[in-house]
């Protein structure tokens, strides 16, 4: 760690945690006895975009932890290549049992991108144990199936069908990843990413890495890799047709060019009517918005989440 990896990085500690059959890295802050705050990152990112958050969970009073998902160096890749958002909750579930200390209470929820995409699912397993979901960038899927085939969408969301390819391996992957420098330059316009990328590119080089991250969207769109185990195909179903049970706070960038910020009106239906929960647009924000603008972020998530 360290200014290779971006600012707040000493203040974290790292570990290694089983839970899922798999073995997971992951960056932390705060005591082990507290409630868990359990951070999601997404495509192409690493357990480090939480690093602004993180240290404030944890002055809050929170166990918070972000772990490298499945796939992603320094984590395991599972033998049966499953990435579906649910096998990705399951992950979830599993890490607050395994990190989670079971006298302190029901956990908090946060996940951005594909880390959403997981906890939409986790929440509505029958063993979730969160009081609070903050999910940012990809809203609840009811919401964005009504977006997805716009036209404008469609052409955002152009890297997605690619992906799909036998060829995307080596577009990706050519010129030291230049592929994922252009998508952060393209759905963050403005933010400089070159504390992030690094990290990035250090997760997905090998190619079994790289891979595995392509195979989520591989599972998502082409049904390539999906569980075999009806429970895990019975919470995707409640994940893609319902908003999520417990209060939620929605968070989305104003600038994002990969999920456009017109995709979120469609998102209110589907959170639950219960005083608590609602939607934040950040200005001047874009896909990353947790790393272009830390401080409100934070503030809207403390706000939300309260102390441990």
């Amino acid at each position: 760690m360290g200014a290779r990896y971006g600012p707040n990085m000493t203040s974290l500690s790292e570990g290694t945690v089983e839970a899922n059959g798999l073995a997971f890295g992951y960056l932390a802050a705060g005591d082990e006895d507290a409630p868990l705050a359990l951070c999601l990152h997404g495509f192409p990112d690493t357990a480090r975009t939480w690093r602004h958050l993180l240290p404030r969970l944890a002055e809050a009073g929170y166990r918070a932890v972000a772990p490298w998902l499945r796939g992603y160096a320094p984590s395991a890749i599972p033998e049966a290549p499953e990435y579906q958002p649910a096998v990705i909750g399951t992950d979830a579930l599993a890490l607050h049992e395994a990190l989670g200390d079971p006298t302190a209470g029901p956990g908090v929820l946060v996940g951005h991108d594909w880390g959403a995409l997981a906890a939409y699912a986790a929440v509505h397993h029958p063993k979730a144990n969160w009081r609070r979901l903050v999910a940012m960038a990809v809203p609840p899927a009811p919401a964005v199936a009504q977006g997805l085939f716009t036209y404008d969408q469609l052409r955002r969301s152009w890297y997605m069908f690619f992906f799909q390819h036998p060829l995307a391996e080596l577009a990706v992957a050519n010129d030291d990843l230049a592929f994922l420098d252009r998508l952060w330059a393209d759905w963050s316009p403005g933010y400089d990413a070159a504390h992030d990328l690094p990290a990035v590119k250090d997760a997905l080089r090998a190619p079994q890495n790289l891979a595995a991250a392509l195979g989520y969207y591989r599972a998502a769109l082409g049904g390539v890799g999906l569980s075999s185990d009806p429970a895990v195909a019975e919470l995707q179903g409640a994940a893609d047709t319902s908003g999520p049970p417990l209060p939620t706070l929605y968070l989305h960038g104003a600038d994002d060019a990969c999920m456009g910020a017109d995709l979120v009106p469609a998102a209110e239906p589907h959170l639950p009517d219960d005083g608590l929960s609602g939607i934040r647009i950040v200005d001047g924000a874009g896909h990353f918005l947790h790393l272009e603008k830390p401080d409100e972020v934070n503030a809207l998530v403390l706000d939300f989440v309260g102390p441990a």
